[in-house]
């Protein structure tokens, strides 16, 4: 049995992870939220505390400050802390650098997003061979539990491929993951998450299909799919971090992934993606001061989590998988739904916060049972999902299996 929690990060995720942590303390014991700023860490826990989430109130919840790109610095912190599983919900910068710090101190690892480098941006596929799974060895070697994207995609809909293997497909042909969020948070423009990570997504499409890994151009296809609960809505076909584990752990002949974005959404991104204003290469003013656009870009939009309080309507994710079943066809969608204002009534939270932010601490649970404390690297897909799915219908999201759902639509080439 593992206990004592250390979240690391102090964004929309880690925000909503703390109060999931502290729902279930008497399984997960203290909790450490810590960041290179504190005192977001601080309001956190204030909110958790406002919120009655504490479920043990003998259990603690405090914060720390820490640069996690210091190694040293984090493997004292790991140690002070008697932290003996780390959750890793700040920037993907600094997944290697936390994972040598658990390395060293044996705690079990979890993120949420595939590493990446600051100047580096949609490497060749598979992503996760460029940085994670070279240290396969390492982990093995030690016995450390490390479990690769646990959020929701990358994570949930990991374990929605698998739990279709295992239940309801003897052969898959077909995947295709949707994301799509049918709500309104009233601002003129803003992102779900992370700005910068948002926007570095948006360089180029590496899609697998054919059992192959395909370039398109970003937001240039396009499908309308009639979602449950939330109709009709437009997808775009995308790269995404889940493409790059399943593509090698799925047996399927394309996986694919699509995200929800409106009209309004793709005319603004294309003015700041044209004038530049989305590059991650610093550049001088006339003054002689070097700024990223990108960051820049960051500092000025809403942070996501200010988006909660007037945050309407839901998000709908899930799998649309297609396959054969004793010797039939058949085609599923497995699904999930969220919605913001409920979302902010529980955790003072909006929905893409929340799906984000409850699958780490239902595998942290898992990690502290013995169930998923597996002692070694994997990906969300190779682990029995139905422990999984059981821990996030308790905690807050449910899934649903839609056996006869609205057929896929053709997507059509809009640029």
């Amino acid at each position: 049995m593992k206990k004592n929690v250390l979240i690391m990060g102090a964004g929309g995720v880690a925000h909503v992870t703390a109060h999931k942590c502290a729902q279930n303390n008497d399984v997960l014991g203290d909790i450490c939220v810590a960041s290179r700023t504190q005192s977001k860490c601080d309001k956190i826990i204030e909110s958790v505390k406002r919120k009655n989430s504490l479920k043990h109130p003998q259990k603690k919840i405090f914060s720390r400050q820490i640069n996690a790109l210091d190694i040293p610095a984090t493997v004292k912190l790991i140690k002070e802390t008697k932290s003996q599983i780390v959750l890793n919900l700040a920037q993907a910068y600094i997944n290697m650098s936390l994972l040598e710090a658990c390395l060293e101190t044996g705690a079990a690892y979890l993120d949420t997003a595939i590493h990446e480098e600051p100047d580096k941006v949609c490497e060749d596929p598979p992503w996760y061979a460029n940085y994670e799974w070279k240290r396969k060895d390492a982990c093995r070697k030690k016995g450390l539990t490390t479990i690769l994207g646990c959020g929701f995609d990358p994570g949930v809909v990991n374990a929605y491929c698998a739990l279709a293997l295992k239940h309801h497909f003897d052969k898959i042909d077909t995947v295709d993951i949707m994301d799509v969020n049918a709500g309104s948070h009233g601002r003129y423009f803003a992102t779900n998450f992370d700005p910068e990570i948002n926007f570095r997504e948006f360089r180029k499409v590496w899609t697998w299909i054919d059992r192959k890994w395909v370039t398109e151009k970003v937001h240039s296809i396009k499908m309308i799919y009639d979602f449950p609960v939330v109709g009709k809505q437009p997808v775009y076909l995308n790269g995404h971090d889940e493409l790059h584990s399943l593509s090698k752990n799925i047996d399927a002949n394309s996986i694919r992934f699509w995200m929800g974005f409106g009209d309004h959404y793709i005319n603004v991104f294309s003015v700041l993606n044209n004038l530049g204003l989305t590059s991650e290469k610093p550049i001088k003013t006339a003054e002689g001061v070097e700024v990223v656009p990108l960051k820049v870009l960051k500092a000025i939009l809403p942070d996501p989590l200010s988006l909660a309080p007037n945050y309407t309507g839901k998000t709908c994710i899930g799998n649309y998988v297609k396959g054969e079943k004793s010797g039939q066809d058949k085609e599923i969608f497995i699904y999930n739904t969220c919605d913001h204002a409920q979302c902010y009534r529980e955790v003072e939270s909006q929905a893409i916060c929340y799906t984000a932010g409850v699958p780490p601490a239902a595998a942290a649970i898992l990690i502290a049972q013995g169930t998923w404390d597996v002692k070694k690297m994997v990906n969300v897909e190779e682990l029995d999902p139905d422990p999984f799915i059981e821990v996030l219908e308790r905690i807050g999201l449910p899934t649903v299996v839609q056996e006869k759902p609205a057929p896929l639509p053709a997507s059509v080439r809009v640029k």
